[in-house]
């Protein structure tokens, strides 16, 4: 909360991201916390010192690993008012935990302008009553539930509906009032702050500051998938890298076989459907049975990097019982591998592509990896058009620089034709972090002649090292194939439709498996 940080929350302010909604407002931005909070760690609100540290070693310790819902990365509670961040994603990562930190902080002080009355620390009736509510033992009854959202409601400057709309959103099994927490703890340092000049601190552990930029946990983690190539055989066969989701291409090979009797009368995207509800593990698990059968080798990761990995030897695969269609047959030696990688974050696919398409030294002997061609199917935000929507990119370019990266995609609008979903083709722009966007930027983006179509963390990053394994040091294949095709997750440019307005739900399942299954076919035939 020094000058470093002044600067940061004012450039927040200046910029007003879309994802952030009101604020700029003296209203508190509710959408916007909620996304922010299922991003950092429980009780990171009553923290005055946040350490970002590299992997250190706390997981070794007594320190349990707090991860937040949807942001896998380690934190620790260290004492009672200090956390620490693990960063083991590189810059991108970096940039959004500072981002969402500013967010925070210019929240909490909007809570203690509306109920400090003096510079003494007097504080409102408001603040008494809450502050009450928060402190007692034990969970709130339904009334005092109420009398608590009803001053908070005043202190935030919204209505007693809007918070009861959020409330249930907010809750944790362990924390069912956490909103009231979230906004007496914000509250509460930004007082300390103004009243005892209390200020909260961010810091960057020497260790951290050391390791940014070297490629640790991305070459773990290659080493890691190379060596279980070799042990199964599989580093001489043509492989096929695919950067996904870890269930897309599973499910779209085994499927059919595995449930066979529940799919009868159903079609295939129905079933993908049935899969991605969060009540049908029985499904999902019988999937994943028949895959590790039929030839699928899983390596949860180990190394940091928090990308779960697949591999699939499709010589193992009985084609006739899947319902992709396969071209001629070739001999074992031939058949394809798959390789499939989870999401990396932002720079970080930079590192992790990077340090798996080095070659590999096997016995003093240096074998180049046998890559065919490599896929990246994600989700981004579009611009022109709607949540669900596909986006085929013929170049990215990287947000603040003018670095481009033209390539020629193997995927193409007419692969989707007739399938009943809006498909838009142009160049994208691979973007610092989500939380920087804001309606200027991306309209100037969308308007002027970069003719950009949507945005997302990764794409240039990606392109960056398959065109320096293939063009520059020629580790692989110069004529490597590759293919990038994305899913709208929101329209940052609509307000309503940015992330932090929810996620796709089942809408998002039939574009993620058109692109997958297109990707197969491709590598099939």
């Amino acid at each position: 909360m020094g000058v470093s940080g002044e600067t940061l929350r004012e450039a927040l302010l200046l910029l007003r991201p879309e994802i952030y909604g009101s604020i700029g407002e003296e209203k508190a931005e509710l959408e916007g916390l909620l996304y922010v909070i299922e991003r950092l760690p429980q009780g990171i609100e009553e923290c005055t010192f946040i350490n970002l540290t590299s992997d250190e070693g706390y997981i070794n310790s007594h320190f349990k690993a707090i991860i937040p819902p949807k942001r896998r990365r380690n934190c620790f509670r260290i004492d009672d008012e200090q956390m620490n961040i693990e960063i083991t994603r590189g810059r991108s990562e970096i940039y959004d935990i500072l981002t969402h930190l500013t967010f925070m902080f210019v929240e909490s002080h909007k809570i203690s302008k509306r109920v400090l009355i003096d510079e003494q620390g007097t504080t409102t009736r408001d603040w008494i009553k809450l502050e009450k509510a928060v402190l007692s033992k034990g969970e709130l009854s339904q009334t005092d539930k109420e009398i608590a959202i009803t001053h908070t409601a005043n202190i935030l400057g919204r209505t007693f509906n809007e918070l009861t709309e959020v409330y249930k959103a907010f809750a944790l099994p362990n924390q069912p009032d956490r909103l009231l927490h979230l906004v007496y703890w914000l509250g509460k340092l930004a007082i300390e702050e103004v009243v005892n000049n209390n200020k909260r601190t961010v810091t960057f552990s020497p260790v951290l500051r050391e390791r940014l930029g070297h490629h640790i946990h991305g070459e773990i983690w290659a080493d890691t998938i190379k060596e279980a190539l070799l042990k199964n055989n599989l580093l001489e066969r043509p492989i096929h890298v695919i950067s996904a989701n870890m269930h897309g291409v599973m499910n779209s090979l085994f499927a059919p076989q595995a449930l066979k009797a529940f799919a009868v009368k159903k079609n295939i995207f129905e079933v993908y459907e049935a899969l991605s509800q969060k009540d049908n593990e029985a499904l999902r698990n019988k999937v994943t049975k028949e895959a590790l059968q039929r030839g699928m080798i899983y390596i949860p990761d180990a190394s940091g990097t928090n990308i779960d990995v697949q591999i699939f030897d499709t010589a193992k695969i009985d084609f006739s019982k899947t319902d992709i269609e396969v071209g001629k047959k070739v001999n074992e030696s031939e058949m394809p591998v798959l390789f499939v990688m989870d999401y990396a974050f932002g720079e970080q696919a930079y590192e992790t592509i990077d340090e798996l398409l080095k070659p590999v030294k096997v016995n003093g002997k240096k074998i180049h990896l046998n890559v065919d061609s490599i896929s990246i199917m994600g989700k981004a935000g579009i611009l022109e058009g709607g949540k669900g929507d596909i986006m085929i990119p013929s170049a990215h370019i990287f947000e603040g620089t003018a670095d481009n990266y033209p390539f020629d995609n193997e995927l193409s609008k007419s692969d989707f034709e007739n399938q009943g979903i809006h498909v838009c083709e142009g160049s994208m722009i691979t973007v610092l972090g989500t939380s920087l966007q804001n309606k200027e930027i991306l309209k100037f983006f969308f308007n002027s002649t970069w003719n950009v179509i949507g945005l997302e963390m990764e794409g240039a990053h990606y392109q960056k090292a398959i065109q320096a394994a293939s063009k520059v040091r020629g580790s692989i294949n110069p004529n490597v194939k590759v293919r990038y095709a994305y899913y709208a997750s929101d329209n940052p440019l609509e307000t309503g439709s940015t992330l932090a307005s929810g996620g796709l739900g089942t809408s998002g399942v039939k574009p993620t498996y058109l692109i997958t299954r297109k990707i197969l076919q491709q590598i099939f035939n």
